[in-house]
């Protein structure tokens, strides 16, 4: 890593360049390597089948959709941290629905479930606006339908 941050944090023609977020590299073939440069942490993404790739990884819209579960099981951890609610067991399934032309994300379902803990409605309303106000979803293009629902159990 230190390499990673030696290339990035220097001056240049006076100028200070800050280390990126992400490194990008094609790969060829329609696939990508996507590295987070602070940690070092690499993944893959792929084109999906219906558009011209192998779908042998996550394709780009795909990472977009788990983004949003991920961030939103983010924000609810720092809530449930906040107000000691227990989310021990928490599991999200996330459902992407594609649109022609142009082509793009059209809707993200996801469905959050699997509370170990009998949750009280003020704890579960902490957990949905906690959820609906991460950056992510506050990101995401207003014509995207993020369709979520929260299964608390009984």
């Amino acid at each position: 890593m230190f390499d990673t941050l030696q290339r990035y944090n220097r001056f240049t023609n006076g100028r200070f360049f800050i280390m990126p977020t992400i490194h990008s590299k094609y790969l060829g073939d329609l696939r990508t390597e996507l590295q987070h440069v602070a940690s070092g942490q690499k993944f893959i993404t792929d084109a999906p089948i219906d558009n011209h790739g192998k779908g042998e990884a996550i394709s780009p819209t795909d990472s977009v959709c788990a983004a949003l579960s991920a961030c939103m099981m983010t924000l609810m951890g720092i809530a449930a941290r906040t107000h000691e609610i227990s989310i021990d067991g928490l599991q999200a399934d996330v459902t992407k629905h594609m649109g022609a032309d142009p082509r793009r994300i059209r809707a993200i379902d996801i469905r959050f479930y699997g509370f170990e803990q009998v949750l009280d409605a003020k704890q579960q309303l902490i957990l949905e606006r906690a959820a609906k106000t991460c950056p992510v979803a506050m990101s995401l293009h207003p014509d995207l339908e993020q369709n979520i629902t929260f299964e608390f159990g009984s």
